[in-house]
Parts: C-alpha cells; sequence; structure tokens
C-alpha cells in the first residue's frame, strides 16, 4: 500500500466519507452540499463554456481554447443518482479537454429520491438526441464514472433497441451495474472499501427505482443487452464493492460476438480511481483515459 494511498484513507476517514455510506436512507441533501452545478473559470481550468438547458438536465458545454478535434465528449457524473456534479467531476473532464482538444458535454440530470430512474434515463436520451443533431455519433464517446458509467451503457441499450446510431465508444469508470447488489462478493469488499458500503448505495438505488425492481435493466443494464455494443473500456478497483457485479458484464460480454471490451484494473485501488488527483496511479488512470480517446482521434 503506497503512502499516498494510506494518506487518501485518512482523509476520508477524517471526512467521515465510508460512514455516510453505511446510514440507511442515505442523507442526500447532506451528499448535495459538495454539488457544483454552475462551474467557474478556475474549476475548467480557464477552458471556455457555456450552459444550456436540455430537456430537465443543465448540460454544460466545454471547449478548448486552441483548435478542436470535431470529438464530443457526452459526460455523466457519478453521485448514486441522488447529487453531483461535485468539484472532481469538473476539474476531471476538463483535464480531458484540455488534453484531447475535444469538446465536453456535461449532463446534470435530474436526481433521486425526487425524480426515479425512468425520468433521469430520458434524460440522458434526450441529451444524445441533441447532440447527434451537431456531432456525428462515430465522433461522440460517451464517459461515465459510477453511475454515470450506469447511464450511458443503459443509453447505448435502448439506442440498439430502437434502431439507433451509436456512439463511438464508452469509457465507464468502476460503473454501477447491478442496483440489487445481490453478489455475495460485495460482502467482504465491503471491508476494504474506504469510500462505499453496501448499506448506504442500496438506499440510494432504492429511492431511484421507484415501484421498479433493482434487477430492472433500466437500472441494472447487468440484466440488459451488450450485443453489438461499440468498444467499452471498462476501469474497474480491487477495493471496490462495484468490481463483482463488473467481473460477471466482463464475463457476459466477452461471451458474445462483436463486442469488445478492453478492461484497465486499480489493483489495491478505490472507487472511481483515475479521479482521485493525490494518488499517482490516478494519475496514470486518467492519462489512460485521455489515450484513449485521443487513439479514437488519431484513428478516425
Amino acid at each position: 500500500m503506497s503512502l499516498r494511498y494510506s494518506l487518501l484513507k485518512l482523509a476520508l476517514k477524517i471526512k467521515r466519507e465510508k460512514k455516510s455510506w453505511t446510514k440507511d436512507p442515505i442523507d442526500f441533501l447532506k451528499k448535495r452540499k459538495q454539488d457544483i452545478h454552475t462551474p467557474n473559470l478556475r474549476l475548467l481550468l480557464g477552458l471556455k463554456f457555456e450552459s444550456k438547458k436540455i430537456y430537465n438536465s443543465k448540460v454544460t458545454h466545454i471547449w478548448p481554447n486552441e483548435a478542436d478535434t470535431g470529438f464530443l465528449l457526452l459526460y455523466c457524473h457519478g453521485g448514486a443518482f441522488i447529487y453531483g456534479p461535485t468539484q472532481e467531476n469538473w476539474k476531471t473532464i476538463s483535464k480531458i479537454v484540455k488534453q484531447t482538444r475535444s469538446s465536453a458535454w456535461v449532463v446534470d440530470y435530474p436526481k433521486a429520491p425526487e425524480y426515479t430512474i425512468k425520468t433521469i434515463t430520458e434524460n440522458i436520451y434526450q441529451v444524445y438526441l441533441e447532440a447527434i443533431k451537431i456531432f456525428d455519433p462515430s465522433k461522440i464517446i460517451l464517459i461515465g464514472d459510477s453511475v454515470g458509467g450506469n447511464l450511458i451503457m443503459t443509453l447505448t441499450q435502448r439506442l440498439l433497441k430502437e434502431e439507433k446510431e451509436t456512439p463511438s465508444r464508452l469509457i465507464a469508470i468502476t460503473p454501477m451495474v447491478d442496483a440489487s447488489l445481490t453478489n455475495p462478493k460485495i460482502e467482504s469488499i465491503d471491508l476494504i472499501d474506504p469510500i462505499l458500503s453496501k448499506k448506504g448505495v442500496k438506499s440510494a438505488k432504492k429511492m431511484c427505482a421507484g415501484e421498479r425492481s433493482l434487477k430492472d435493466p433500466l437500472i441494472s443494464p447487468l440484466y440488459g443487452d451488450f450485443k453489438n455494443f461499440p468498444p467499452i473500456h471498462l476501469f474497474m478497483a480491487s477495493n471496490d464493492i462495484l468490481t463483482p457485479d463488473q467481473e460477471i458484464l466482463v464475463e457476459k460480454i466477452e461471451k458474445l460476438n462483436k463486442t469488445t471490451v478492453d478492461v484497465i484494473f486499480g489493483e489495491k485501488m478505490p472507487h472511481i480511481w483515475p479521479f482521485l488527483p493525490i494518488l499517482p496511479e490516478a494519475k496514470k488512470g486518467l492519462q489512460k483515459i485521455i489515450s484513449i480517446i485521443n487513439l479514437a482521434i488519431n484513428n478516425e
């Protein structure tokens, strides 16, 4: 275990991050205290930006100061469906925009418990439909961390079902793929996960599901269809309670033809590790995301 990871764990303990995820019901109002819905130039590293409303979401368009590649990074942030975006979300996507010279749309979608998964996924769908009016789908890359990774998967499943054009690829950072959290392997990982805990995470998913089963594909893409998916770049972590379900997802995808999954595994890493700047491994993870995007742009 690195010194910086030990310091991160200490900081999380002082912040009582893990403890906040042991509550049922989850204190979503307290979680929202870290929300930043309107960024500033400092947070966006001096990049240009403007916000607009698409359907019932606030979408912030961020673009580089120099020549644009013509690619769009459609980004869905995490936050258990109940909060966000946060400072880490804005800073990370801004670094990606700067180093890939691509535009990004940050989707600040409606949150649970005021809104259920049906409304949330409809918002992501409508934003994508607006995006393909401006950008060619082959130049759109979906990015999502945690439940954001969930949302880009359920969006793609719907696009394929409705025979609409799909994006170039998906970059899913430690996504939540099964809201039921019934995998027996989760219990042992809960003991070493420094951020999430099963009780609070499941509470948030219940708030979001409404009357739906937690195994409904609309909130648990693991139970949906991955046939003919565009390439998926999946970031996983050994110290994350969501990993056991991601492992099942990888097995499911690898059995399919014409669907590829590229796994980037963070050994002894926590949830959303590429978004945690204190860790040297996080910097490498972020550079990997940037290299995936740049490779896609150069091969266009």
